[in-house]
């Protein structure tokens, strides 16, 4: 998303018109999520992606016509057969995107938030934008704004103080995850959040097998990579994919002075117990959302037991992820990588874990209505 602000930036200094088009709302399976943007400038260029396809085209002539008459608008798409299927948009669902003029896009409560997300984005401190949305049947409308830090602070407004206060709560939450989502008030409203927080890190403590299969998925997942290690035959900088940060450097002492923030993952998989339990003792004490530990049950119990006995607290022990990953049933340090990349994935964007296959029952329905 840093690029889109980037961009958005860019536009403004360059003193060109452009619109903004966000996925506000969507109903069953989708080509894109809730919050994923597009931009379309005065002389037809883009930037992001609402999923390609004729959804996206017609978002693009909608953009030049907010541009030209600097109104909003909100449009609906139904991604049927009938509408999408020489593109290949025959997803089943429904989405909603809204087109604003760029200048109005995150002006919230009179402030210019732009700077703000531009900072957010790039490492600063994170902000959550809300936005209500009400139904009207099946129409959307879109009603008051607000902004919100991680200290609580912000500005803006729904129009109701007891609104305010359940998107301030709610946009908080979603900090934590750093995801945009809608969240249901009741029948009629919703609030879209969307959360500004810079790329996650992933800090990967080894180097060995393990370590360099993992950094090297990290790295296509869009993680900031840093591999800690030791052994210098190890931390080769010609192992790892270009962009991966590699630190020959104690583990323990790196652990204590690399820079951590909250939505940093930690993964630790060195080359025994003993040096395990110094990183994760290093690891529970910075403000990483996530601590995981590579090994077998045994290993975590002896592990937990030394670092309890030593008076670290309980949550914080039984927060770290261990044994580390989901079980997929592979082996190999690619798959071990997977596995562990999977769990991450589900922590980040609060997924189930669960299969996406279509049960028995829905198939069945599914057939038994096209017939």
């Amino acid at each position: 998303m840093r690029e889109i602000y980037a961009r958005m930036a860019e536009l403004e200094r360059e003193g060109r018109r452009y619109a903004v088009c966000t996925v506000v709302r969507t109903v069953g399976s989708t080509p894109q999520v809730v919050g994923a943007k597009m931009l379309v400038d005065d002389l037809g260029r883009l930037a992001g992606t609402l999923g390609g396809g004729c959804v996206e085209g017609d978002a693009f002539v909608e953009a030049q016509r907010v541009i030209e008459t600097e109104k909003s608008s909100l449009r609906e798409y139904e991604l049927t057969e009938d509408l999408a299927w020489d593109t290949g948009l025959v997803c089943g669902g429904t989405m909603w995107i809204a087109i604003e003029p760029g200048e109005r896009a995150l002006r919230f409560g009179g402030r210019d938030l732009l700077g703000d997300v531009l900072a957010a984005s790039s490492g600063g401190h994170p902000v959550a934008l809300a936005t209500l949305l009400r139904k009207r049947g099946r129409d959307l409308e879109t009603g008051g704004r607000l902004y919100v830090e991680t200290d609580g602070r912000g500005g803006g407004t729904l129009g109701d103080a007891a609104l305010d206060e359940r998107a301030r709560d709610a946009a908080l939450e979603a900090l934590r995850h750093g995801t945009a989502r809608t969240v249901p008030l009741d029948d009629e409203t919703e609030l879209l959040i969307e959360p500004v927080v810079a790329k996650p890190r992933l800090v990967v403590v080894g180097g060995g097998h393990v370590g360099l299969a993992i950094a090297r998925m990290g790295a296509q997942l869009d993680y900031v990579v840093t591999v800690i290690e030791d052994r210098p035959e190890f931390a080769s900088r010609e192992r790892f994919p270009e962009g991966v940060e590699v630190m020959h450097a104690d583990m323990v002492g790196a652990l204590e002075t690399v820079p951590i923030g909250w939505n940093t993952f930690i993964v630790v998989a060195t080359r025994g117990l003993k040096l395990d339990a110094h990183c994760l003792r290093a690891a529970v004490r910075t403000p990483a959302r996530y601590v995981g530990l590579l090994g077998s049950r045994r290993k975590t119990i002896l592990i937990e037991r030394m670092l309890r006995e030593e008076g670290v607290p309980e949550e914080r022990l039984r927060s770290v992820h261990s044994p580390i990953g989901l079980d997929l049933g592979g082996r190999t340090p690619a798959e071990i990588a997977l596995s562990i990349l999977s769990e991450l994935s589900m922590e980040r964007y609060g997924g189930s874990g669960r299969p996406l296959r279509l049960s028995e029952e829905l198939y069945e329905k599914a057939v038994a209505k096209k017939a």
